[in-house]
């Protein structure tokens, strides 16, 4: 399978199981469900805003442009990157992927539904952490996210780690091979 095939199953599978995984919140999670008491629930939650909730009170029709023309440029600029990543850069071309796929995943959301489907709730309810967290930060709870999240989140962080990561100095340059 050439390169440019597996970032495109990647970012399917991605996409994907995202969308099986909010349909099942919404189907099935009437109430919440703890997987790890105390710090791990799935609990069904509706974001209109973008990540973290964040423009969730900005006023339509501003909202839901800037919630859906943005992460459409971003989406083709993402598309761009992976077309155009030499085939060496096995790090950056999954990170992509998942960036791609989990942006879809949360673009048809938005696009179809109006809102987000966010059903992973993590957080610390035993003393003492919790008290400093919610000192720290003011609460003890992250943000409910989905499969999506996860993939933009990782995709994000790996592409930072490749950025940061020292190049050696023998290494040839892949840019000009073909996939």
């Amino acid at each position: 399978m050439s390169p440019r095939n597996r970032d495109l199953a990647l970012a399917t599978s991605w996409f994907a199981a995202d969308q099986l995984s909010k349909l099942a919140a919404e189907r099935w999670l009437e109430a919440p469900l703890p997987l790890l008491p105390g710090c791990l629930r799935l609990a069904l939650s509706h974001n209109t805003g973008a990540m973290f909730g964040m423009l969730a009170d900005a006023s339509e029709p501003w909202r839901s442009l800037l919630l859906t023309l943005l992460p459409l440029a971003a989406i083709a600029a993402i598309g761009v990157l992976l077309l155009r990543a030499p085939a060496a850069d096995r790090r950056a071309r999954v990170a992509l992927a998942l960036i791609l796929g989990g942006a879809a995943g949360n673009l048809l959301d938005r696009v179809a539904r109006g809102y987000v489907v966010d059903f992973i709730d993590v957080y610390w309810a035993y003393e003492p952490l919790a008290g400093r967290l919610v000192r720290w930060f003011g609460t003890y709870r992250w943000p409910t996210f989905n499969l999506a999240d996860t993939g933009l989140t990782c995709g994000a962080a790996l592409l930072l780690f490749e950025a940061l990561r020292p190049r050696s100095a023998h290494r040839s340059d892949h840019a000009s091979l073909p996939d």
